[in-house]
């Protein structure tokens, strides 16, 4: 179920510490660390437009409850680029309540706005309950890739 009160745009300078807090639940959520360096150059890469990566936050109350990165690219079987949602994520609080799906159907309209042929993604197969989401809005590859063609 969509929920209206959910403000999606792209994130900015300002957000940082919004993001930073999600980007750190998200990587614990993967059980993984990465250095500071790359929490960093991932932010500035984020920002600049010269680099093909794009950051979309979820803002409900005025918090930053959910982020998707993607990154769009060339690719040998088409002759336009490829979206790759590489990162999303929903604070824990919020889940259930449609933040995930109003970001993916955010990456699929910013997807289509810049000409690619498929937004895909992939996750961890015991991800189940996102799965369930993802099972309903794309079309699960037989690389436990999820794709949607545009």
């Amino acid at each position: 179920m969509k929920n209206t009160s959910i403000k999606i745009a792209a994130l900015s300078k300002g957000d940082y510490g919004f993001w930073l807090n999600l980007w750190q639940s998200y990587l614990t959520f993967y059980d993984t660390q990465l250095p500071s360096s790359t929490t960093q150059n991932t932010w500035h890469s984020l920002l600049d437009s010269n680099v093909p990566i794009y950051g979309f936050g979820a803002w409900q109350d005025d918090k930053l409850v959910g982020i998707t990165h993607v990154v769009l690219h060339p690719n040998t079987w088409n002759t336009t680029e490829c979206c790759y949602l590489e990162d999303l994520y929903v604070n824990e609080q919020v889940r259930g309540q449609g933040v995930g799906r109003v970001l993916i159907e955010k990456v699929y309209e910013f997807a289509r706005s810049k000409n690619c042929n498929r937004v895909y993604w992939t996750t961890q197969e015991g991800n189940t309950t996102a799965r369930k989401l993802y099972d309903a809005i794309a079309t699960q590859t037989d690389m436990v890739q999820y794709r949607k063609n545009l």
